[in-house]
Order: C-alpha cells, then structure tokens, then sequence
C-alpha cells in the first residue's frame, strides 16, 4: 500500500545495509539521521521545504551517509540510481565529477517502443495525451526533466571488486533505452548549493521513464547520438552524451566503484541512468515533455503533481 498515495512506502531502519552507516545502532539520532527525516517526511507528506532541514553535509561521505539513513525508511525497493554530473568548483572541491541517488520501484515507468506522437490526427494526439505516462514534481519544490540513457546491468559485480574498467562495467550491461528522468525535491534550491546537498535528497531524483530499447546497442555508437528535448512542444535543449567523461559507460562504472565503497549490491536488472543530456529543465504541472533520440526513438510524458497529505485527506473524507 501507498504511503499517502505519494508514491511512496516506508519501513523500519537497517543499518547494516550500508558501510557509510557503519551498522550500528544509536541510542540517539543523529545529525545525518535528522537531517535524512526531515527530508523523508517532506517527500511522505508533499509539502514543500523553504531551506535546507539542517547543517548541510561539507563532505560526499556525510552526504552519502544522509542518504543512506533516508532509503532506509523507505520500504519499496531500489530499481536503480541515476547518475548526475558536478562541474568545477565542486568537482574539484569534492573530488567527483559525479553523484548518485536512488530510483525506487514504485516510481519507475516501463514503457513500450511506440510512443503516442506517431498518432498524426488532432483528435488521435488529444486522445493519445490521455495514456501519456505522468512524472511527478513537488508543488513549491524542485521540478525538472532531463532526457537521458538508461543503462541496465544484466548481471551482478563480482564481490569485493573496488575498481572497474570501462569494458568491464559495459559488460555488465545487458540493455540500454532511452527515457526521462523525473528531478524534483521538497526543497526549490536542491541544487544551488552543489553536489553534496543535492545527494542528501535522493540525488534529486523522484522517478524515471523508461522508453524504447537500442537495439545492437554495442555497435550503435548511441553515445554520439544527438539528443533533444521539447517541453509543450518547443526545444528547450540539444545535445549529446559524448561530452560526459567516459560518455554513458563512464556513468556505469563510476556508480559500481561508489557503491563497492558503499557496501551496496547492485543486483541485476538494476537501471543506471547516465546523467542529462541536453541539460536540467525546469517544468510545471500540466506540461508535456519528449525527448528525441536521432535514432528515430522518443518519449514523452505530461508533468503532474505530488498530491500534499492534507489534500489525500480531503479527498477520502469527501469520497466517504
């Protein structure tokens, strides 16, 4: 069962799921742990967060340890992690080009090849709007979409294995699609104060769209594909993978070497998303984004809100 009908489901804390938490017990919570409540109580009730719910991390590893007290109180399970990018000042300050957060079950769409926009009549495109998969974003928070590559892993990484290759993380690869990643937090700035405070909130991540899969992706050259993305059909965005370090198969392998140190298992059919490609675009509810592959794929979906508790209540007592 939902949680609020936010989309989320909540369970007790194990710390033994993460090597950052060090699985001990506390008699007393912590900063980290407040801090990860805060986060995840904004997210359960959907309401807003004007400022950032604590002292904010100053390393990745607090940030991390944030995050891991945050999905230890969500009960669904983890399909996979998107994988964003840092850029100077705080990929040198930090250490990283990159971040990661969770993508739960719950908030991932699996869709099929053809998309609702080959529909060419007005009244096929109205009615098409109607079956449109839906992103949703938090009223008076972050809300954003970025196109991007989806990577599965086909297999699980060899235990005790701390450092990959680029040929051995694509060989953990067993498909690759298109999709969108749906970004948005409680807290409007999520991202203005750099890397280790956008991973502190699930990376800034609430859901992903999976769309069509690349077929013969290992000779499709995919990550020079030129991608596009249009918002109430106007581009808002252009570009290509190319330009990420290491392009999409360097997302992959740094996600596997951050979770070795993490203590996480990435199990197989586990999704890894690349990073955005034609950049981090803002949106409304009610909006409708496509993002465009050259390879003739695309997926689309209409913005939506998180409900706020007090509306879900609202709603059931009038129903009742």
């Amino acid at each position: 069962m939902l949680a609020n009908d936010t989309g989320f489901l909540y369970h007790q804390f194990n710390r033994t799921q993460s090597k950052f938490l060090g699985g001990q017990l506390h008699s007393n919570i912590t900063t980290e742990e407040a801090i990860a409540e805060k986060f995840v109580a904004a997210r359960r009730s959907g309401a807003a967060l004007a400022r950032f719910p604590g002292e904010a991390p100053q390393t990745l590893k607090q940030a991390y340890c944030i995050q891991d007290f945050a999905i230890a109180r969500v009960a669904d399970a983890i399909a996979g992690w998107k994988v964003g990018r840092s850029f100077p000042p705080h990929s040198i300050n930090f250490g990283s080009d990159r971040l990661a957060g969770p993508i739960f079950k719950n908030l991932v769409q699996v869709l099929g090849a053809s998309a609702p926009d080959q529909f060419k009549s007005v009244e096929q495109k109205s009615l098409a709007l109607a079956v449109l998969p839906v992103g949703s974003i938090y009223r008076g928070g972050f809300g954003a979409v970025e196109a991007e590559f989806l990577l599965r892993l086909g297999s699980t990484p060899k235990a005790g294995q701390m450092k990959f290759s680029l040929g051995e993380a694509a060989a953990l690869i067993d498909t690759v699609h298109v999709g969108i990643e749906i970004a948005s937090s409680p807290m409007a700035t999520i991202n203005d104060f750099g890397p280790a405070v956008t991973i502190s909130d699930f990376g800034n991540n609430n859901g992903l769209i999976v769309g069509g899969e690349i077929m013969d992706w290992r000779s499709s050259d995919f990550s020079n594909w030129i991608v596009s993305t249009a918002v109430d059909d106007v581009e808002v965005g252009r570009g290509s993978a190319s330009v990420f370090p290491d392009g999409p198969i360097g997302s992959v392998r740094f996600l596997l070497e951050l979770m070795a140190e993490r203590g996480i298992t990435l199990a197989a059919g586990t999704w890894v998303s690349s990073g955005a490609i034609t950049g981090v675009h803002n949106v409304h509810k009610g909006q409708r984004v496509k993002a465009s592959f050259s390879s003739g794929l695309s997926v689309s979906c209409l913005v939506a809100e998180v409900p706020r508790a007090v509306e879900i209540i609202e709603k059931a007592q009038s129903v009742g």
